[in-house]
């Protein structure tokens, strides 16, 4: 008991200053050269103040080296084998992979690993199997007496040959599918097997049973299978060495296989790995908590409730009240399980959880993530390099993406790692301006944050008497005023108009 509750104790301490970049984007070119790009960045990155990297899915998908890897064949394969018409993934190869894990950790950060364990895509062979066809939108409601269909179960992995596992994946490994081969239909089909009568249990009802996400759904149920993603883990661990994970789609995945599966890992490897999942429910945040309850804490979850409150700030502009950006929020509630996001992959424009948070509204955003003392932020890639991309929206037509760099981040990330240090004073008084104070520390001086979302802004805070004197300037240069701390270390701070505004001691 004494050891986990020092794993504890050190893991929260880590993510009181850590700060996390998804060194990805949905649409990266698929030229293989990811890779190589983020063990030149490297050092570039921890001087900036990450603390980790978030990676995206290693393995080879059903695209080959053009997917974006969320379409998981082979776990096993990191790039190394002539599988799905290329060697190489979207982002390089397994040397190549290895090398950049290396140079993040030898730059002092940790590598966060992106695991994509609910389906399986591009199966080898046909199997004939029994199903029942369900309706999509309730998959509790069964459409069909049971039938035969032809289905791409089987999974061989002809290119590997057997090398690191000789295990196959065949129907009985699986809830159900999405395509029937022989009738060329698409659907919903529910597999009879020997492990369960239904869908596995989920924690919540959304769709009747939300089981089933995509392609060839893995049943937990089955032993073999829990097995063998269990000698899984420990594999990659020993390739990659790597420091947390990244669980994508937990929210259609049994608790209890999360629960059994972070623990072999960290027995396996002597290490408290760090793991945060994806269960994106946006505005609903007693799901996050309850998820939180079923895996008995053993991981974070990005705060998707939170990411709710950003979209919907950013559209309505000054009708937002600033005094309730945190209410109904995950870090508001649990800090400590918080993983605080402004975008990602799957939120960007045109993507399948398309919400973006307005460019203007950005940099309030991250200062209310990077400068508060609760919750472990999360940088996206667009965010720090820009992107441009163009795609297909849900209307059919082609649009033309531009994703700018956030305005200040890197000034934002200088705050957090020199100045975002000490006791939080919160100023959330007013409707369209709010403000904060961090008095710093024995090793770093502290700093006092204000944003509007309307007009002008000001905001009378104390900063502490340690800084009777001082004067104070804007790091992010919004503002040319030069602030002195009264005697009993108070000042009147100022933001711009819908904008932000971190005051610093003037050295």
């Amino acid at each position: 008991m004494l050891f986990l509750y020092l794993c504890f104790i050190k893991k929260i301490l880590r993510m009181l200053k850590g700060t996390m970049l998804q060194y990805f984007h949905w649409y990266l070119p698929g030229d293989g050269t990811l890779w190589k790009q983020i063990k030149k960045d490297a050092s570039r990155l921890k001087k900036l103040g990450f603390t980790a990297i978030w990676l995206p899915p290693a393995f080879k998908a059903t695209s080959g080296g053009y997917s974006t890897g969320y379409d998981i064949y082979d776990l096993y394969d990191l790039g190394e084998f002539d599988q799905k018409g290329t060697v190489r993934t979207k982002y390089g190869t397994r040397k190549e992979y290895i090398g950049a894990l290396k140079a993040i950790r030898a730059n002092g950060m940790q590598a966060v690993v992106d695991i994509v364990l609910n389906h399986k895509g591009g199966g080898d062979e046909i199997e004939k199997i029994q199903v029942v066809k369900v309706n999509p939108d309730n998959r509790n409601e069964v459409i069909s007496e049971p039938f035969e269909i032809e289905a791409f179960t089987k999974f061989t992995f002809p290119g590997r040959q057997k090398k690191y596992s000789s295990f196959e994946w065949d129907y009985m490994c699986f809830t159900g599918v999405d395509y029937a081969y022989n009738l060329s239909e698409d659907g919903i089909f529910r597999i009879i097997n020997n492990f369960g009568d239904g869908w596995q249990e989920m924690i919540d009802d959304e769709k009747g049973n939300y089981d089933y996400l995509m392609y060839n759904d893995i049943d937990f149920r089955n032993g073999a299978v829990r097995e063998e993603l269990d000698r899984w883990g420990k594999w990659y661990f020993d390739q990659a060495n790597f420091d947390g994970v990244r669980l994508d789609a937990v929210k259609h995945i049994p608790a209890s296989f999360y629960n059994d599966w972070l623990d072999n890992l960290r027995q396996s490897t002597g290490k408290e790995i760090f793991a945060v999942g994806e269960y994106w429910a946006p505005g609903q945040l007693h799901l996050l908590v309850r998820y939180i309850e079923a895996t008995q804490g053993k991981m974070s979850l990005f705060d998707s409730s939170l990411h709710h409150n950003f979209h919907r700030a950013s559209n309505m502009g000054n009708d937002f009240d600033m005094r309730t950006i945190f209410d109904d929020t995950l870090v508001k509630i649990m800090p400590d399980k918080a993983v605080t996001v402004i975008s990602n992959h799957d939120t960007q424009p045109l993507q399948a959880l398309e919400a973006p948070v307005e460019p203007w509204f950005k940099p309030l955003a991250y200062a209310l993530i990077l400068l508060r003392d609760e919750g472990y932020p999360c940088i996206f890639y667009p965010d720090l390099f820009g992107a441009n991309y163009k795609d297909q929206g849900k209307d059919g037509n082609e649009y033309d993406i531009w994703m700018p760099a956030v305005e200040n981040i890197e000034r934002l990330m200088q705050a957090r790692r020199d100045y975002a240090y000490g006791t939080q004073r919160d100023y959330f008084d007013h409707a369209n301006c709010i403000g904060w104070t961090r008095e710093g520390n024995e090793q770093h001086s502290g700093c006092a944050v204000v944003l509007s979302n309307g007009d002008n802004g000001n905001k009378t805070m104390e900063i502490g008497k340690r800084y009777a004197g001082k004067t104070f300037i804007d790091l992010l240069k919004k503002s040319r005023k030069k602030i002195v701390i009264d005697k009993n270390g108070w000042a009147e701070f100022f933001a711009p108009a819908r904008g932000v505004s971190v005051w610093v001691e003037k050295k």
